[in-house]
């Protein structure tokens, strides 16, 4: 089920991002960069847990549009650093109010109680799968596999 609503959360964000001639990975590296101006190329595909080279394609989008500018790093001059210009301004505007309305059709109908449980529950997972060595996981289901 949570795979579920992920996946229609992404097919909704997507098709209101293309109404905005944009996508929706463009969206998430405006708002990433509004959050942490100065993030570099490699920091961002990190983040976005893509391929450099993929996100070098989204910026050079962006930076056709005016929207966003590579700076150099000036301690180490291989790197660049992002930073938003002033067109992205409405754009990340209408980029919050379409996640405020994503987020209003998410939970309606959906009392605060229940929110409040489901957030509780996720951060919990979300801990617990943090928290569990890879390494560990392995040996643990070798070692389950050895005793069934």
């Amino acid at each position: 089920m949570l795979h579920d609503v992920a996946r229609q959360l992404r097919l909704e964000s997507d098709r209101r991002a293309r109404a905005h001639d944009m996508t929706r990975a463009q969206w998430v590296i405006l708002v990433c960069l509004e959050r942490r101006p100065g993030l570099t190329q490699k920091a961002l595909a990190e983040i976005l847990e893509v391929d450099p080279i993929t996100v070098a394609r989204l910026i050079d989008r962006l930076e056709d549009r005016g929207m966003v500018e590579r700076r150099g790093d000036p301690a180490d001059r291989r790197v660049w650093r992002l930073h938003l210009l002033p067109p992205a301004t409405p754009v990340l505007r209408d980029i919050h109010a379409e996640r405020e309305d994503l987020r209003r059709l998410l939970v309606d109908g959906v009392d605060t109680h229940t929110l409040a449980t489901i957030n509780a529950g996720l951060s919990r997972m979300k801990a617990n799968l943090m928290a569990e060595p890879r390494g560990r996981t392995l040996e643990r289901s070798a070692l389950e596999q050895d005793v069934a």
